[in-house]
């Protein structure tokens, strides 16, 4: 599996640099694994936005496209954090408010933060037709 290289990290994690994505044997299964390679204690279950809301859409700035290196957008992938509370998985929500951004030629990647949309960082996953 390939690093994948947060040039600045997670916010809130940004001494952590270093991850690389699990993902499921079970190709319909579409979650993964976001794991640090630094803290063995820090991983994220991650999933494409589009899977849970298929008209999901932003446009990224000028410095995440130089951050990342991106000459094409069809070299990037987007996934997204989900939660889930120990109370109850139908809870379960992820954050459409902060995209991961990946760069699959040069595998960095960035946590942006959306301006200017209507999307949360806790939107509801049972909600949204899973």
């Amino acid at each position: 599996m390939s690093i994948i290289t947060f040039k600045d990290g997670i916010p809130g994690l940004e001494e952590y640099t270093k991850y690389q994505i699990e993902i499921s044997e079970d190709k319909d299964n579409p979650f993964h694994k976001l794991q640090s390679l630094e803290e063995p204690l820090i991983s994220f279950i991650i999933i494409n936005p589009f899977k849970i809301k298929p008209d999901y859409d932003f446009k990224l700035t000028d410095s995440t496209v130089e951050k990342l290196e991106i000459d094409n957008p069809k070299d990037i992938v987007v996934y997204t954090i989900l939660t889930i509370p120990d109370d109850n998985y139908k809870n379960m929500t992820v954050n459409l408010l902060g995209p991961i951004i990946i760069n699959t030629k040069n595998n960095l990647a960035k946590q942006i933060v959306l301006t200017d949309t209507d999307y949360e960082v806790k939107h509801k996953f049972i909600e949204s037709g899973e």
